[in-house]
């Protein structure tokens, strides 16, 4: 019953991750696409690798023509522990990424960059928690540097927290520190 369970909370997810991207790519496909790879290190001996096909979407243009919207589908690799006692963890998310032009430079933008997005993670028992629920939120907040000629290529340093927001008695959360390179294209 339980893997049953999981099959389908992991089915789910799959159809989320791919409509989301299909939808995205087909309703606005003239303002771009990109890709990222994050170093995910977090507290304790948590570090990971994370893998993001992002499309760049203009829905709130009206609302502020400053504020850039991403859809970012990603799939994460986490290890936990020493090299031959670890624990490892397999994360899929969907997120928005929101972000808000800070400065403006001859060389490098500068922006804000926050959102909150689904994630499905392998294991319930990772980095010595018991975190409740496979499904959790993925929070960010941070700071984005866009440079290149064209402005395609962005470094940025955020602040990820994965919870359950309660919806399990087991909701101890993990942070981490993203270091992410993406390009648009």
């Amino acid at each position: 019953m339980k893997s049953q369970s999981h099959l389908m909370t992991i089915a789910f997810l799959l159809f989320l991750l791919i409509f989301s991207t299909l939808y995205a790519k087909d309703a606005c496909a003239e303002v771009g696409q990109g890709a990222a790879i994050n170093y995910i290190h977090g507290e304790g001996e948590l570090d990971g690798v994370k893998l993001a096909y992002q499309v760049y979407l203009d829905t709130l243009q009206n609302i502020s023509p400053d504020l850039e919207v991403a859809l970012e589908t990603s799939v994460n690799f986490w290890r936990y522990g020493e090299q031959h006692k670890h624990d490892t963890d397999f994360v899929l998310a969907v997120s928005p990424i929101l972000r808000y032009p800070l400065s403006s430079g001859h060389w490098v933008d500068t922006y804000l960059e926050g959102g909150i997005g689904v994630a499905f993670l392998d294991d319930t028992y990772f980095a010595g928690k018991d975190v409740g629920l496979h499904f959790q939120f993925e929070d960010r907040i941070g700071l984005a540097f866009r440079f290149g000629k064209t402005r395609k290529q962005t470094v940025s340093l955020t602040y990820l927290h994965y919870s359950n927001a309660g919806l399990s008695k087991h909701n101890p959360g993990i942070d981490l520190l993203n270091l992410a390179y993406s390009w648009r294209f």
